[in-house]
């Protein structure tokens, strides 16, 4: 192999010169050389680590103000490929949530701030969702206070109940 510059190449002959003379002389001054990896009975590297598993999808989700206390209250969600939890609508709130991931969307996302959105109200209700889903930390928070807000609300239906009136 070539090298191109006389002065990387000097320094690289006079290191590993040093080096060898080092070892063989026994001296402690000698250029230490990195570890080889360690090969199996096969003459093969050893397989990497497998990837650890990602934690399933856990959720809290927290609702307030809806005035239906069939919708108030406080619920875990878990999805790893069998819906879990105590969440009223788990088995189709885990499927709404897969369709989403399939489609690359990110249901936890707040509404842009540059996005024009109907001035709609669509009640006091709100909701807080946090914990983990696709590997990601989430910590969302949902409301009806206008209509993209509204539209974010029920593309998340049914993970977040119904509170149309």
């Amino acid at each position: 192999m070539l090298l191109r510059r006389p002065a990387l190449a000097t320094a690289l002959v006079t290191a590993l010169a040093a080096g060898l003379a080092g070892a063989s002389a026994g001296a402690a001054s000698a250029v230490p050389l990195p570890p080889l990896p360690l090969l199996s009975q096969a003459g093969t590297a050893p397989e990497p680590a497998p990837e650890p598993e990602p934690a399933p999808d856990s959720l809290t989700v927290a609702v307030t103000g809806s005035g239906n206390p069939d919708a108030e209250g406080s619920w875990k969600l878990t999805c790893d490929g069998r819906a879990g939890g105590d969440h009223p609508a788990a088995e189709r709130a885990c499927e709404r949530l897969e369709g989403l991931a399939r489609a690359g969307e990110n249901p936890f996302a707040p509404v842009p701030s540059d996005r024009m959105c109907a001035q709609v109200y669509g009640g006091p209700v709100t909701a807080h969702v946090t914990g983990t889903w696709q590997g990601r930390p989430i910590d969302a928070r949902f409301s009806r206070a206008n209509g993209c807000e509204i539209d974010r609300w029920e593309n998340v239906e049914p993970l977040l109940p119904s509170v149309r009136g």
